[in-house]
């Protein structure tokens, strides 16, 4: 896998850049395909962690990418990391920053900006050495997983719509999604709460509870009352309340700056969005955003039957590359072998 994969690397830089690897990379369908031709199941949680493991021991740095973090403990290492392969790159120190900034909030936003239950147990943070990058993360909830991936290109804002695709086996029937477009007045409310002293909110929270379903479908007769596991504002936490007195402190200018603070986590960010509802009816989005299954289909049928036209583009692009790898024959013919029995069963 190690030996295909920086093959397959390499190609796409050769051919076409490391802008166009990134992009690649970015795109849950191609990294799906690419998994799935170095040998492991469509399936399998495991492909993101494997796929992204023998991607990072087989590109050579020479290519101008490089990949840090990992699974697990790994992950913890990814700040370090990006400092000594900037280095190698010969990045500036502001550069360098800035690029662990971007690692730091994309795990940050979706473990406590996008709240779907999946905690995230595995980062992996690739850059160019022209200082592109791309973040592709997995969270575990029981046995399902869900992939997400970032990329810098186009990128206006780490805090709304940032995502370049969200790939799961299943949709949540209640997420709170504080990056969606739909939550920018509730992103407007939290910061209006965090620039009041932070003991009001108790009062403001019992000011606005409501008494009754009555009194509610009154006040907002059109209104969907969702009740989600834990609302988190039957009592603001000491942990919750020292957060919210941090971010007051600091006054921050935006709603990425509050979520940058250390210390305002899920259940801070949880908080100041249902209360910014209450008191100025400013709900945030309460709709799942992953867009792609984990795959292009299953040769089985599940979770629904192949997408003939883009396995064919996936597959001949991989062939090509493959054709062209230098590797010896023994890997090139067991890829082939791969490739060419998926097709046959299309």
């Amino acid at each position: 896998m190690r030996e295909l994969g920086g093959a397959v690397a390499k190609i796409i830089v050769n051919e076409f850049g490391t802008r166009e690897f990134l992009r690649r990379m970015a795109d849950p369908f191609f990294f799906q395909s690419l998994g799935c031709a170095l040998g492991y199941d469509w399936h399998s949680s495991g492909l993101t962690t494997v796929t992204l493991g023998a991607l990072k021991e087989g590109i050579d740095p020479s290519l101008g990418i490089m990949i840090c973090g990992g699974k697990g403990k790994v992950s913890l290492r990814t700040p370090e990391e990006i400092e000594k392969a900037a280095e190698r790159f010969s990045l500036s120190e502001a550069l360098t920053k800035r690029l662990q900034y971007a690692s730091r909030m994309a795990a940050k936003v979706d473990n406590a900006c996008l709240q779907d239950g999946y905690q995230l147990y595995h980062h992996c943070f690739i850059f160019s050495e022209k200082g592109e990058w791309v973040v592709v993360q997995q969270g575990m909830k029981e046995h399902w997983a869900r992939r997400y991936h970032w990329l810098s290109e186009g990128l206006e804002s780490f805090v709304e719509e940032p995502h370049s695709g969200i790939a799961g086996d299943r949709r949540e029937e209640v997420v709170l999604d504080m990056t969606a477009k739909e939550s920018e007045g509730a992103r407007k409310g939290s910061l209006e709460l965090v620039r009041e002293d932070p003991r009001n909110l108790l009062s403001f929270a019992r000011e606005a509870e409501q008494t009754t379903l009555d009194d509610y479908f009154r006040r907002t007769p059109q209104a969907r009352l969702i009740m989600p596991e834990k609302h988190g504002i039957e009592r603001l936490t000491k942990q919750t309340l020292a957060a919210l007195k941090m971010a007051h402190e600091l006054n921050p200018k935006n709603y990425e700056e509050l979520v940058a603070i250390q210390g305002v986590g899920p259940k801070t960010i949880r908080a100041l969005a249902l209360l910014s509802d209450l008191i100025f009816g400013k709900p945030p989005s309460w709709k799942d955003p992953v867009k792609y299954s984990f795959t292009v289909g299953g040769k089985d049928g599940v979770p629904y039957p192949i997408d003939k036209k883009h396995y064919d583009e996936v597959i001949e692009f991989l062939q090509l590359t493959i054709e062209e790898a230098s590797i010896g024959r023994e890997e090139k013919m067991k890829a082939l072998k791969r490739l060419a029995s998926l097709q046959a069963k299309i």
